[in-house]
């Protein structure tokens, strides 16, 4: 991973669209089905789109038919982290980017083998760059 990244409010809103913003510093969530990358399945990466980091390989990800992008795993390296969500009257772990803590959804333990994670990623945190 590479150095943490700290701005202020006002930066990240200058640099993300309002949706980018939403999802990634507002813990928000993308309607399902609307995201430009969950039917996406060219081979590369996807970073994240506050900072950069790579996250997650196209060689993890998969239809889960949740409407978001799903991965099994994410890149090695730590550069996924994760919390606690109790919000909406559930008990999630959400997943965010260690680097600049901007949140990319959750992880649920149906995915398939051989994590049997699910990764279910905002496609607006993302950043798909094609190999």
């Amino acid at each position: 991973m590479s150095d943490k990244i700290v701005k202020s409010e006002e930066e990240w809103r200058a640099e993300l669209t309002p949706e980018q913003y939403y999802v990634t510093r507002e813990h928000g969530t993308e309607r399902a089905f609307t995201g430009a990358l969950d039917k996406h399945y060219e081979d590369g990466t996807y970073a994240c789109v506050c900072c950069g980091e790579p996250l997650f390989s196209s060689d993890t990800k998969f239809d889960s038919g949740s409407g978001w992008p799903s991965f099994y795993a994410p890149m090695d390296g730590g550069v996924v982290g994760e919390t606690e969500d109790n919000s909406f009257f559930m008990r999630r772990t959400e997943v965010h980017c260690n680097r600049c803590d901007a949140h990319l959804g959750h992880v649920f333990p149906d995915g398939p083998a051989p994590t049997g994670l699910r990764y279910c990623i905002n496609s607006a945190s993302l950043a798909f760059e094609g190999d």
